[in-house]
């Protein structure tokens, strides 16, 4: 069977739609899944329905897998989106062939380095989109400038592309860019314009690009909402090409519910192209995206934080399979019911519709959701989506909410099973049933419980409570906080995961 690209499609007499060639107008840090069932999704539906006529450049944010840039290349940038799920309780599928990725370039390669240079030197460019992880932006002193090597860090590497605009046009401000991170951090946009800021600083850069950067660029804080599973392999991928017709290294699954709310001026929607595709009602520009993130992230991104790594300790390796399970079901629902919405100030019961469609979506019958994927970087996400729950609700309700605790516990024990070695992939654990899995998080943080694999529980919890670049305070302050923990991590040891969630139900009737 034939790859995927523009050759293959044209002998298979396909009639959808295609964009053979169109100028770079979006420098995207970011080449996975979710980015391409989402922003290029909708940015592929432009160029259709709309007459955009750009292209998407694909870089990956740090550069460090020179081989993955290659399937894009083989493919001429053309991968198979598929959506399925539920609408309205009614199954859906639904498929397209995305023709907006023009390359994918590889920073750590030098040539590709000097590529996204020249793109950035481009009048043709409009918009900077991001997916770095909730760790990717983050200003890390020590990164240079100059030279034939790109910067380590996202932040860095864009600051570098700004500063060679600015001198290309010499400080033009209609060449500032829109710039679209979709990183699942509070203010995204303000704390990105921040890190670039410093970074400027650093490098002792003129006070006139400083001036343009806050400007002529248009930094937006953005709310990102479409779940996104890992690659399909395996016997998915298999009947995909059988149904398609050729075979597809980057075929993506997503679910059809998506929403990209984007903070910004009023101008803005008139700017972006998608309003004239109509898609008003899945992009759409707000003057504050706060209330938005703040559900989402709380409600389905804490959801899937606070249940998935005890979930796969207890055997579990799918999201669908979670549902079907009453423990953790009724874990999961506890948790957003009871700890979650009360410390959100928003209408309660919007909020608990949203909490029932999390469900759901966590039951779509066509996607299988790796929990693996799901717990990649695990440390960061748990500080952005379950940490501020947990001390809200302490400061609300005067005591330690229950399942929070026990998931901050599942956390510590996921990242802590049985560790067998530290690899270049990440940390080496075994589950209870047997089977080795690795934990992929930033190195620094692998190091730190690779470091205390033999010290005893009590020693791993206090250490990693304490670690302030972990949390960005000291958790183990929280009255009570350290002691709970470590006694819901001693239950998960003892029991397993699955009865330790069973007894913190009971616990709360």
């Amino acid at each position: 069977m034939e790859r995927l690209d523009y050759a293959a499609l044209e002998r298979a007499g396909y009639t959808g739609y295609l964009l053979h060639s169109a100028p770079v107008k979006v420098l995207q840090f970011g080449e996975g899944n979710f980015l391409r069932a989402f922003a290029d999704h909708w940015f592929d539906l432009a160029n259709e329905r709309a007459g955009w006529n750009g292209k998407v450049m694909l870089v990956q944010p740090r550069g460090t897998h020179p081989e993955g840039v290659e399937p894009f290349r083989r493919q001429q940038g053309l991968y198979t989106l598929c959506l399925r799920g539920l609408e309205n309780g009614r199954p859906v599928q639904t498929g397209r062939v995305i023709s907006v990725v023009e390359d994918c370039l590889c920073p750590a390669v030098d040539a590709d380095w000097q590529a996204v240079l020249r793109l950035a030197r481009s009048p043709q460019l409009e918009y900077v989109v991001s997916n770095t992880t909730e760790a990717g932006i983050a200003y890390r002193p020590g990164d240079s400038a100059f030279g034939p090597h790109a910067p380590a860090a996202f932040p860095a590497k864009l600051t570098r592309v700004l500063y060679e605009r600015w001198r290309a046009f010499e400080g033009a401000v209609d060449k500032g860019l829109i710039v679209l991170p979709c990183e699942l951090i509070d203010n995204n946009g303000r704390e990105l314009q921040r890190c670039c800021a410093a970074y400027a600083a650093d490098w002792a850069l003129e006070p006139d690009f400083v001036a343009w950067l806050h400007s002529a660029n248009t930094f937006c804080s953005t709310l990102v909402d479409r779940i996104v599973p890992g690659r399909p392999r395996g016997p998915e991928t298999q009947a995909a090409a059988q149904v398609c017709g050729y075979r597809d290294e980057l075929l993506t699954v997503a679910e059809p519910f998506g929403v990209w709310a984007i903070e910004g001026p009023a101008w803005l929607e008139a700017r972006l192209p998608f309003a004239g595709a109509g898609l008003s009602e899945q992009v759409f520009v707000v003057p504050d995206v706060t209330p938005y993130k703040k559900r989402k992230v709380r409600i389905l991104n804490g959801a899937h934080t606070g249940f998935v790594p005890g979930a796969y300790l207890a055997g579990f390796d799918i999201v669908r399979d979670c549902m079907q399970d009453d423990v953790l079901r009724g874990f999961m629902n506890q948790m957003l019911y009871e700890e979650i919405i009360p410390t959100l100030p928003l209408d309660p019961g919007a909020l608990r519709a949203f909490a029932a469609a999390v469900q759901d979506r966590f039951s779509n019958p066509f996607i299988d959701h790796a929990l693996l994927s799901i717990c990649l970087n695990s440390t960061a996400k748990w500080k952005a989506r379950n940490l501020p729950s947990l001390l809200e609700y302490r400061e609300l309700r005067g005591t330690l909410p229950a399942c929070l605790v026990m998931s901050l516990a599942a956390y510590l024990a996921f990242y802590s099973s049985d560790i067998q070695a530290r690899t270049a992939e990440g940390l080496v654990c075994r589950r209870p049933q047997g089977d080795v899995y690795t934990v992929q998080d930033e190195g620094w943080v692998l190091d730190r419980f690779y470091a205390l694999r033999a010290d005893g529980d009590a020693a791993l919890t206090g250490a990693i409570l304490r670690d302030q670049q972990m949390w960005g305070m000291d958790l183990a302050a929280v009255p009570g906080l350290e002691a709970a923990v470590l006694a819901d991590l001693f239950q998960i040891r003892r029991t397993g995961a699955r009865a330790a969630f069973a007894a913190c139900l009971q616990n709360h009737v």
